[in-house]
């Protein structure tokens, strides 16, 4: 039987089960729309199983399929409405003669009338609803989306951007420096705020609730918001500066999440902070109170690594990136590249570029496999957080560039002679590579005396170099691109 797709007319939609591939979902002349939505999965068929036909079955039931034929189609304009697979190739390294079993890329093209505009949950309930329960695939993993200008249009992005939080900061040409406080559960409201309030003296420009303080016994949210905004306030009375403090806003409901948040607010905070574990819908709705009302808004990419670390299955980090700058947060953790968490150096770097670029290039080496316009919406500021400190500085630069905030939570507050003097290290590390990189030194190969020539005046900044210079996190990656340079004929 052959698996070309069907003319309309009776044939197409008499009673029974036909092969997707045969109900139109599968097009291989297809020829992308400027207002196409296109996905791209990492699909891993059941043994036997024509890849094909599984890449029409995923562009079939994530938008208007289901396992047998319905005349009802004829009530839609079914043509249009199909989501086409276009194209299905084997995945570099993989299948025969490699380790690896056969996965296929499956592109796949949506009409923009699929989908409700300004909704990230529509969206996520059409790409990834259910397709990734099939019994047909063994592994399905979202890589990439292209996200026509047309529908970026209905989102409000960013609520604030790089751009206006470093005018509201008044810190420019350099990454910003923040902390995390620890212990991240336990300590009282007043013990909570004194770890702040050293932090910031010190040099800081931010300290952070973790992603699971909210509200518990130890610390009722309201002692922490005011214990931490008079360390912030003394802190920038003392400095000079700017200072902040993420307040973590999440709650169990979005009445609670309003309150806290009001309150922030009614304390002069300048960002709050919420988990991604929330939801795509409560993220939106805190998007849009902050830009309405002047606040920074901070995500903590909470549970993200339950589907996007495993590299068959799930979901890759650059697409949650692409949401939440749809969605409208200012900040998302998005790797360190030398730190304790997952993060090969090119797929960190496709994720900056995919938060803070206005104009996304297709980069393979960087697992980037759509260009994409970002329509004019506010940049996001990456965070770098997880197992950083002041030696490694010279990377951190290199790797990361200056549109990023720098937290050093354990390389702060872990430091033999206190927080400030963990917070003096940090910030006198970063400005002498600074100012070594705006002198034109080479700052990779120089780093390491860079630091120690600083260090000779600065005693906290030996200290942490002298704790921390063998502590380093090089495991292999999960994550890597999947690409085949080609060489092309010089013209």
């Amino acid at each position: 039987m052959s698996n070309v797709t069907m003319k309309e007319g009776k044939e197409r939609y008499k009673a029974g089960v036909l092969p997707y591939k045969k109900m139109g979902y599968w097009q291989p002349d297809y020829v992308p729309k400027d207002t196409d939505l296109l996905a791209m999965f990492r699909l891993t068929p059941q043994t036997g199983l024509d890849p094909e036909e599984i890449a029409a079955a995923v562009a079939g039931e994530s938008s208007t399929a289901t396992w047998t034929v319905v005349w009802t189609d004829r009530l839609t304009a079914c043509e249009l409405y199909r989501a086409k697979a276009y194209r299905c190739e084997l995945v570099p390294n993989t299948g025969e003669g490699t380790k690896t079993e056969a996965q296929y890329f499956a592109y796949i093209a949506y009409d923009l009338d699929l989908f409700e505009g300004g909704s990230i949950a529509n969206l996520t309930a059409s790409i990834i609803g259910n397709v990734f329960g099939m019994k047909a695939v063994k592994a399905l993993r979202l890589e990439d989306m292209r996200i026509p200008v047309a529908y970026l249009k209905t989102f409000q992005g960013p609520a604030t951007g790089v751009i206006v939080e470093r005018e509201r900061l008044d810190k420019f040409g350099r990454p910003l420096l923040g902390a995390t406080t620890k212990p991240k559960l336990g300590l009282s409201g007043r013990n909570y705020g004194r770890v702040v309030y050293e932090a910031l003296k010190g040099g800081l420009d931010f300290v952070k609730d973790d992603e699971n303080i909210n509200s518990q016994p130890f610390m009722h949210w309201r002692d922490r918001f005011l214990y931490c905004m008079d360390a912030v306030n003394k802190a920038s009375a003392a400095t000079g500066e700017v200072k902040g403090h993420y307040l973590n806003v999440t709650a169990g409901t979005m009445e609670e999440m309003y309150k806290r948040a009001e309150f922030a607010k009614s304390l002069g905070s300048i960002i709050i902070m919420i988990d991604l574990v929330i939801g795509y819908t409560a993220i939106q709705s805190m998007a849009i109170w902050c830009r309405q009302n002047d606040m920074i808004l901070h995500l903590h990419r909470a549970g993200n690594s339950t589907y996007s670390r495993q590299k068959n299955h799930g979901m890759n980090f650059r697409v949650i990136c692409k949401w939440m700058r749809m969605a409208g947060v200012d900040h998302i953790h998005a790797g360190t590249v030398v730190g304790k968490l997952e993060g090969d150096p090119m797929m960190i770097r496709g994720f900056y570029d995919t938060l803070l670029d206005t104009h996304t290039k297709q980069q393979l080496d960087k697992g980037l496999f759509f260009e994409q316009d970002w329509a004019s919406l506010n940049k996001v500021m990456p965070v770098a957080s997880g197992g950083i400190h002041a030696g490694q500085m010279h990377q951190l630069l290199t790797y990361l560039g200056d549109d990023v905030v720098l937290q050093f939570g354990g390389g702060t507050i872990g430091h033999p002679q206190g927080i400030q003097a963990g917070a003096v290290a940090n910030r006198v590390a970063l400005e002498a590579m600074v100012l070594a990189r705006n002198e034109g030194r080479d700052i990779w190969n120089e780093g390491p005396q860079i630091l120690l020539d600083a260090a000779k005046w600065c005693g906290p900044l030996r200290a942490a170099i002298d704790t921390w210079k063998d502590i380093s996190f090089n495991y292999e990656s999960t994550d890597t691109a999947d690409f085949v340079p080609v060489a092309t004929g010089s013209v």
